[in-house]
């Protein structure tokens, strides 16, 4: 973010919600400040989603993209304490 004011921030959240394609947004602790995860049908649909919307966001700074090569582990359920099991191999 280029400014971390309480406005700049309530405002980028307010427009990140308003875009269909983001899937989950996350505000972070450190660098970055926010992590946005977002799904599109292809390469060119995500530059004009970058180019249009992502990059003129309030307070916006940089983006850096990261691209999901292959799901090793998707959606596992979250255990609480007492169904944690010890590790085995």
């Amino acid at each position: 973010m280029r400014q971390e004011d309480r406005d700049t921030l309530l405002s980028f959240e307010a427009a990140v919600a308003e875009i269909p394609q983001v899937v989950q947004a996350q505000r972070l602790f450190g660098d970055p400040d926010y992590l946005l995860r977002v799904l599109t049908a292809d390469l060119t649909a995500y530059q004009r989603l970058e180019d249009d919307h992502l990059a003129t966001l309030p307070g916006i700074q940089r983006l850096t993209s990261t691209l999901v090569m292959k799901q090793v582990v998707d959606s596992r359920p979250v255990l609480g304490p007492a169904h944690r099991t010890p590790y085995r191999s």
